[in-house]
């Protein structure tokens, strides 16, 4: 029987289809955050099928417009992105209002959701390293962790504001502290950089949304600028954003490193001419 080596083929990976990890990325992740949480709330309170049908019509758009790229393309993927952010809202919210689960119960829930995702994609990959997003199944298990931690993140941000009574903006400065933990941690004490940036990207989550709640919820406890204007104001942020890393491209990953890609993935990548 041949070895897990000889079954695995080093080629020349296609180009990585998601972005590289600067600040902007950063930046760019707690805007689209904070706009799905304040866009998903706006709908609903006009009509839930309302909210519902954008979201899940417009993800499927946007999931059909990023798989059939070679390449990573930024207004795509930041389009996946809050189309994620907005669907992840919906599915935490719902658990809530609709069956009445608990915050922390919809918290452990996709707690086990996250976990189940990332043990499957590193069995069969080997790796959670984004900067192996060369092969559909690679792809498929990144938007579906992604997908796992805007609902957990949503869960999150509304135990501790509103089951745990600390509010929106604390919650927010908290969550802002935390996110702090990976990005130290791996600077001056080597954490494992691909759990560092897990760790983070599933707080981007609750620290978007806690601002976004903290501007877009009536007092007391928020400003009360509403949902609509929150949505408005981080939907032009976020497209002036996307299209400065699309004109100087600063957010694409130049030179992906070769990975090992299983022998049945290779009908899946681009040949040469």
């Amino acid at each position: 029987m041949p070895s897990r080596e000889s079954r695995t083929v080093r080629r020349e990976p296609m180009a990585a289809k998601v972005p590289e990890i600067t600040l902007m990325f950063w930046v760019l992740k707690i805007i689209a955050t904070g706009m799905g949480e304040a866009t998903s709330d706006y709908l609903g309170s006009v009509s839930v099928a309302l909210s519902a049908s954008i979201g899940v019509i417009g993800l499927i758009v946007a999931l059909v417009l990023q798989f059939r790229a070679k390449r990573y393309i930024a207004p795509i993927y930041w389009l996946v992105v809050v189309m994620v952010a907005i669907v992840g809202t919906g599915a935490a919210d719902s658990l809530h209002g609709l069956l009445h689960v608990p915050y922390i119960g919809s918290t452990a829930l996709y707690a086990v959701v996250l976990a189940v995702v990332l043990y499957l994609w590193h069995r069969s990959e080997g790796t959670l390293d984004i900067h192996s997003i060369v092969t559909r199944r690679r792809e498929v298990f990144y938007w579906l962790t992604v997908f796992a931690t805007f609902a957990l993140g949503t869960a999150t941000g509304d135990l501790t504001a509103s089951s745990f009574g600390l509010g929106y903006l604390p919650s927010g400065i908290m969550f802002a502290v935390i996110i702090l933990v990976p990005a130290v941690a791996w600077w001056r004490f080597r954490m494992n950089e691909v759990f560092a940036f897990w760790f983070a990207y599933v707080i981007t989550r609750p620290l978007g949304a806690s601002f976004a709640d903290w501007f877009g919820k009536p007092p007391p406890g928020a400003v009360g600028l509403g949902d609509g204007t929150v949505s408005g104001v981080a939907t032009i942020a976020l497209v002036v954003l996307v299209a400065y890393v699309t004109i100087t491209k600063k957010d694409i990953q130049q030179q992906p490193v070769p990975v090992p890609v299983r022998a049945a993935e290779l009908a899946s990548l681009p040949r040469r001419p």
